[in-house]
């Protein structure tokens, strides 16, 4: 069997959850079949980049998407599943399967029903990446959601959609990678006292990750722990501004925040995560949340809020704790996030408890080989209901 992976993400270029995904799902998938991958951007060694056509160097992004896809579904040919991932990809996959007559799986990261503020960050290249995402799911052979939360959203936002075509195939972690590691020169680097236990957010600057109702719970977090802050990329240049001015308000109460706002390196995040008292993950949105199972690997407990994938991910009282998200009251979820990070760091003993059963749980379910595995078997059952 040969796969075509379409990808808007592809090492080095890897920015969100998806890539992670797909960086880590195509080596085992490797072991068992043949994979091609189709990715954005320029040449690379292991796939194969596909630039914006020239024409479209100054059109709105989601026409440049369009064009790259275009080129993406020529290339798959002599392939016998093409599987796309995100809305980027997914009209490449769509078009691949009509033109080689092959299945066409996805992979459902996200929806954009449930993203309704890309409008700020689209404009109206919104209702083309709505357009794309809702006729890919119309036509798709197979569908696989990264968790069961993400399959009952499937559902809800394209009731067109066979619930037997949906499959639960959880994202996963690699252990090897994301451990807890002793060095501290990374914080040092940073400024940031290693013999002080912080509270670590890591995320893009989006309106998904809740930063805002971060900054705001902060205000009431226990000074005995410093903030560490690992957000950039902002979605827009204004949610970039209000997210710095928020950061600014929290320093007029407390000096210990550090707002680390650039690139970095996989192994500074690990240093990060392995030096954290407590792992903050706000997000209103989160069809799993492979940052909650990095710093699981790392084993920090995490308090996170309910919804979506996370609460098959974070076993609340055990890898740490979660919080009701409840978007007509988001000011009594700022204050139960933060009374929840306090109680964290009210018992440091607990909050190691919590660390070292997240690691076990993130080592006994959610392994990249077995999610390969599972992938395969999804790949099967499309080709034979193809027939």
């Amino acid at each position: 069997m040969r796969t075509a992976i379409l990808t808007r993400e592809w090492p080095p270029d890897i920015y969100g959850g998806a890539g992670v995904h797909v960086e880590h799902l195509v080596p085992e998938l490797r072991k068992l079949i043949e994979v091609d991958v189709h990715c954005f951007g320029g040449p690379r060694s292991d796939a194969t980049g596909h630039a914006v056509p020239g024409y479209l160097e100054q059109a709105n992004a989601a026409l440049q998407t369009l064009g790259v896809d275009l080129g993406m579904a020529d290339a798959v040919a002599g392939c016998d599943v093409a599987h796309s991932h995100t809305w980027y990809a997914n009209l490449g996959g769509h078009l691949s399967g009509l033109l080689h007559d092959i299945p066409h799986v996805i992979t459902a990261h996200s929806l954009e029903p449930r993203r309704p503020w890309k409008r700020e960050q689209l404009g109206g290249g919104y209702a083309i990446s709505s357009w794309v995402e809702d006729t890919a799911y119309h036509n798709a052979d197979a569908i696989i959601a990264v968790s069961a939360g993400m399959r009952a959203d499937v559902l809800d936002c394209y009731p067109f959609v066979d619930p037997a075509k949906v499959h639960v195939v959880h994202n996963g972690i690699d252990t090897d990678v994301y451990r807890r590691v002793e060095q501290t020169d990374a914080l040092k680097r940073y400024g940031i006292d290693p013999d002080r236990p912080f509270v670590l957010f890591v995320g893009r600057i989006t309106r998904q990750k809740g930063i805002n109702h971060l900054l705001r719970a902060a205000l009431e977090f226990d000074e005995s722990a410093p903030i560490v802050l690992c957000a950039a990329s902002p979605d827009t240049p204004e949610l970039g501004q209000e997210v710095s001015d928020a950061i600014d308000a929290l320093r007029q109460k407390r000096s210990d925040v550090f707002w680390l706002d650039g690139h970095l390196e996989r192994s500074d995040v690990r240093q990060l995560l392995s030096n954290a008292l407590v792992f903050a993950c706000p997000s209103v949105y989160e069809p799993l949340g492979i940052v909650n199972l990095e710093a699981m690997g790392c084993e920090a407990p995490v308090v996170a809020s309910d919804v979506g994938g996370i609460p098959e991910v974070v076993v609340d009282g055990e890898t740490g704790l979660l919080v009701h998200y409840d978007a007509e009251d988001t000011a009594a979820f700022e204050a139960d996030f933060a009374r929840a990070i306090n109680q964290v760091i009210a018992d440091p003993q607990r909050a190691r408890q919590m660390g070292q059963a997240g690691r076990a749980r993130a080592i006994a379910e959610f392994g990249w080989d077995r999610i390969a595995g599972r992938t395969v078997e999804v790949y099967e059952a499309a080709i034979v209901a193809r027939g």
